[in-house]
């Protein structure tokens, strides 16, 4: 599998931004009362994570360390502003639905998150495949969250009504409780189906993490794990010194 290809199967699959991460919970769990609202968030965000990718890795070697931070921020809010009016001026009812968090995409981990962790420390092209990947994840993942909310309260997929007519829809499923509970069970879907493939002994996309140790991760400095693997080495160093 080629590099383009890997990031692209890394976005959707073994990452997903939604599933596996858990990133992007405030747009995911507010925006998904319906397919429609989830696909335009995701591809929003899409777009934004594609083209900061690219302009941040295009200027990585540019921009100092010391100021990297504000410096993607103020990439990144640039591009959010261009989408932002895009969708304003040609896809209105769109813009309505999603308010403020198409702005919120510019403090979206997700993105900052990719330029930080990859399109920092890689080639042009790798970070566009990197973008799309994600971008693709979380569509996918947003749409998957708005399709059930939007079936089972409101009896509907994309504006169009599917349950029959004596259907009478569960409400609380397009309120915030209904978000958590369909999140919560897609998740527990998709661990079983791998759990399922590893016991009958088919190859499981790894999970997402430090399963190889920080000394390989990308996204040493920022990652959790990392932070707390230092702080043992630094006591295990702290308690040999004192009894030296």
């Amino acid at each position: 599998m080629n590099k383009c290809t890997e990031r692209i199967f890394n976005g959707l699959v073994k990452e997903n931004p939604t599933f596996v991460l858990m990133l992007g919970m405030c747009p995911t769990l507010a925006v998904t009362t319906s397919a429609i609202n989830g696909i335009g968030m995701g591809l929003s965000t899409t777009a934004v994570l594609v083209m900061s990718n690219m302009l941040i890795s295009m200027l990585r070697k540019i921009i100092p360390d010391s100021v990297r931070m504000p410096a993607f921020i103020v990439v990144v809010a640039s591009f959010v502003t261009i989408v932002d009016f895009l969708l304003e001026g040609f896809v209105p009812s769109l813009y309505a639905s999603l308010g403020l968090y198409i702005p919120l995409i510019v403090v979206n981990c997700i993105i900052l998150g990719r330029a930080e962790s990859y399109a920092s420390k890689n080639p042009v092209l790798p970070s566009i495949f990197d973008g799309i990947g994600m971008g693709l994840g979380f569509t996918v993942g947003l749409t998957a969250i708005g399709i059930v909310r939007e079936l089972i309260g409101a009896g509907q997929v994309f504006g169009i009504q599917v349950m029959p007519d004596a259907y009478e829809p569960f409400t609380i499923f397009i309120l915030a409780p209904g978000a958590f509970f369909v999140l919560a069970c897609l998740v527990a879907l998709q661990n079983k189906v791998k759990n399922n493939l590893a016991k009958k002994g088919k190859k499981v996309p790894a999970e997402a993490g430090c399963g190889a140790g920080c000394a390989s991760c990308a996204s040493k400095g920022i990652c959790g794990g990392h932070l707390i693997d230092t702080a043992a080495e630094k006591a295990e160093n702290k308690k040999e010194q004192e009894g030296a």
